[in-house]
């Protein structure tokens, strides 16, 4: 059985004995990250530097909330707006592992320039026991490479610690509510953020459409399981496919996109089962989101695919 209060005790400790010196932590904002943070600032917190990129893949508003939970359990944090540099690097890349890889390097160029600003020796990431089991190795196939260790550049300067590495999902949540961490709860979202999402060209136009449509899976999820009509799916969004179809604007022909509502009960993130929505909350989501992008996305379709054989991400 897991011991939270142990596991955080010797977290802590190992953490005091092996950080020596200023320690850079990726913060993304989610779960994983942020209780990662959380325990070392309780570790080393005079020896934290605590960095947030805003990628531009982010979803929407999402950038200041990060700020203000961050800031809530009182690391040290510095915000890096980087959404240029991350969409000139993805331009024109639409395979799947390529852009993991291409974001994985992105960010570890960012961490080194931050790097040399505070002389850090150390990086900290909240990476977790799916991310590496589906990255390969050894006996390992490659699910998908996550960017936090399929994506890491071999000349790397800085040396990685990632003191949840053996938990599971259910496992960090856990944690994070003993260190009363209100985002514990927070619903998982890649650290590759919506370029998972956005399949085929990455481009501000089409990552701004599945941000919007992202928002309002969100929105209305949540409202449909405050008014009891169904539970709340462990993880629920839209993603943009590279599918067009003809449709109808009004009396205009109109030859649109495709957005797929994907929502998943699960505990740990290894398997899943699609979550039944009503049909009435799928109708209310496709009508919002073909009038709000309206002549961009003209089809909306729900995934039914369990995990496996299919992943909770697209990609």
């Amino acid at each position: 059985m897991f011991d939270v209060k142990e596991f955080v005790n010797d977290a802590v400790e190992s953490l005091r004995a092996t950080v020596d010196q200023t320690a850079i932590i990726a913060c993304s904002g989610g779960v994983d990250s942020t209780v990662a943070a959380a325990i070392a600032n309780i570790a080393v917190g005079d020896k934290l530097h605590c960095v947030y990129v805003d990628t531009g893949l982010m979803r929407k508003n999402e950038t200041a909330e990060i700020e203000a939970m961050l800031k809530e359990i009182g690391v040290n944090l510095t915000t890096v707006y980087a959404a240029e540099r991350f969409f000139k690097a993805l331009a024109g890349v639409t395979e799947p592992e390529r852009k993991r890889k291409i974001i994985g390097e992105m960010f570890i160029r960012v961490f080194e320039e931050e790097q040399e600003k505070v002389g850090a020796k150390f990086l900290l990431q909240g990476t977790i026991a799916p991310d590496w089991i589906e990255s390969g190795g050894g006996v390992r196939d490659t699910i998908k490479s996550h960017h936090n260790v399929g994506g890491l550049p071999e000349d790397m300067t800085l040396e990685i610690i990632e003191p949840l590495r053996d938990l599971y999902k259910d496992e960090v949540r856990e944690v994070g509510a003993y260190l009363n961490i209100e985002s514990s709860s927070r619903q998982p979202f890649p650290g590759p953020g919506l370029a998972v999402r956005c399949l085929g060209d990455l481009t501000p136009e089409r990552v701004e459409i599945v941000r919007e449509a992202c928002h309002i899976v969100e929105e209305e999820l949540e409202a449909a399981a405050a008014e009891g009509k169904m539970e709340l799916p462990w993880q629920y969004f839209a993603a943009l496919l590279p599918v067009r179809s003809v449709g109808v604007h009004g009396d205009v022909r109109a030859y649109g996109e495709t957005i797929v509502v994907r929502a998943v009960a699960s505990l740990d993130g290894m398997s899943a089962r699609y979550s039944p929505i009503p049909h009435e909350v799928l109708q209310k989501i496709s009508n919002r989101i073909t009038n709000k992008v309206k002549g961009a996305v003209n089809r909306v379709v729900y995934d039914i695919t369990n995990k496996p054989p299919g992943t909770i991400e697209w990609e």
